[in-house]
């Protein structure tokens, strides 16, 4: 995919390949509380998505949920894409900090122990593609060194963090005590 990027502080401006001829420009900022009742359609469709392609039981039982997301907000982990027309295209949480899951990882060993940022819950309105792609190289501008992780049976996702030089560490265990499976990222490698 062949993507412009203009980095600045607090904004982020992507221009994504034409489609259609059109060229559009894509912003990611904070999400704003009042936007809450925006994105959660996303993560209605992400779980559709999922179930669609072999994923029906990694966001079950409602999660994430508004709280969840509410809590993303008010720490200002949460992120919406933004099209020139100010309409929203989706969602992402990215923290930057220990996240208390990763802190035992099995069959396998993190790249290094050096501060990381964590990329969860993202999803979009499935009007623009390539999504994903914006938000690791956004994350990546502001820290270099990131995790993720994934269901097992998510492999849309396990591509796409492997496609973009992301390496596979082990398993770990969220919250519920079901496994995931973890990537990280220490630097671009394209």
């Amino acid at each position: 995919m062949n993507k412009k990027f203009k980095f600045c502080e607090t904004l982020c401006y992507f221009v994504v390949p034409p489609k259609n001829g059109i060229i559009m420009n894509i912003t990611i900022r904070p999400t704003q509380l009042e936007e809450l009742g925006q994105v959660m359609p996303f993560y209605e469709r992400a779980r559709r998505f999922m179930a669609a392609n072999g994923n029906a039981n990694q966001w079950i039982n409602g999660y994430p949920s508004p709280d969840d997301i509410r809590q993303d907000i008010e720490n200002g982990s949460s992120y919406v894409f933004v099209n020139e027309n100010q309409e929203l295209e989706g969602c992402f949480a990215f923290i930057r900090g220990e996240d208390p899951n990763y802190k035992v990882i099995k069959d396998g060993a993190w790249l290094n122990d050096a501060p990381y940022g964590v990329i969860h819950r993202i999803a979009s309105g499935g009007r623009v593609k390539g999504l994903m792609d914006l938000c690791l190289e956004w994350c990546s501008s502001r820290c270099p060194n990131l995790r993720a992780d994934t269901h097992r049976d998510n492999k849309v996702l396990q591509n796409i963090l492997l496609k973009n030089g992301f390496t596979y560490c082990g398993i770990i265990y969220v919250k519920n005590g079901t496994e995931r499976l973890a990537y990280q990222r220490t630097a671009v490698t394209r």
